[in-house]
């Protein structure tokens, strides 16, 4: 973690804000993503590189809890829920548009870390309707474009590198 190195972040919030946001969204976020949120809220990072399923990603910064932005966390879920599948919460952007997130399915209290595709992601509600999926084939489908980064927040931080 002593290698991570946080560039122009946002006013610093308080772990209650942190919580209370991870309420509205129904999850606890982790407590070692909590206190990187409190400090480094909105922040970049370098290295910045992370590998998903052996191709170079990259970590663009860390959605941010200041309401007035538009990366701020609750706005970016709400901007692609409908697309996400069930228990995955966004923290990260890479510059491409993919979201770094928490997959809660499976691991309520401790997420593990996943990388969400957005290219070829369908709205839930739209393969349910045009392509006649049942609501658990097409949470399937949309599981699809979810690929496992890290077991947690701390070990998706010790992965990043140059």
């Amino acid at each position: 973690m002593s290698k991570i190195i946080w560039r122009s972040w946002d006013e610093q919030v308080t772990k209650e804000e942190v919580e209370k946001v991870g309420e509205k969204l129904g999850v606890k976020f982790p407590l070692d993503y909590i206190e990187v949120a409190m400090d480094y809220n909105g922040a970049h990072v370098s290295p910045e590189l992370f590998q998903v399923q052996g191709k170079e990603k990259v970590f663009g910064t860390l959605l941010t809890f200041d309401s007035e932005d538009d990366e701020h966390i609750l706005e970016v879920f709400n901007d692609y829920k409908d697309t996400l599948p069930k228990k995955i919460i966004p923290f990260a952007f890479d510059p491409s548009g993919n979201l770094i997130c928490f997959d809660y399915k499976e691991h309520e209290n401790n997420p593990i870390v996943v990388f969400w595709e957005h290219e070829n992601a369908w709205e839930i509600e739209m393969l349910i309707q045009e392509e006649g999926l049942t609501e658990e084939k097409a949470e399937e489908r949309a599981r699809e474009n979810v690929f496992y980064i890290a077991a947690n927040f701390t070990e998706f931080l010790d992965k990043l590198h140059d």
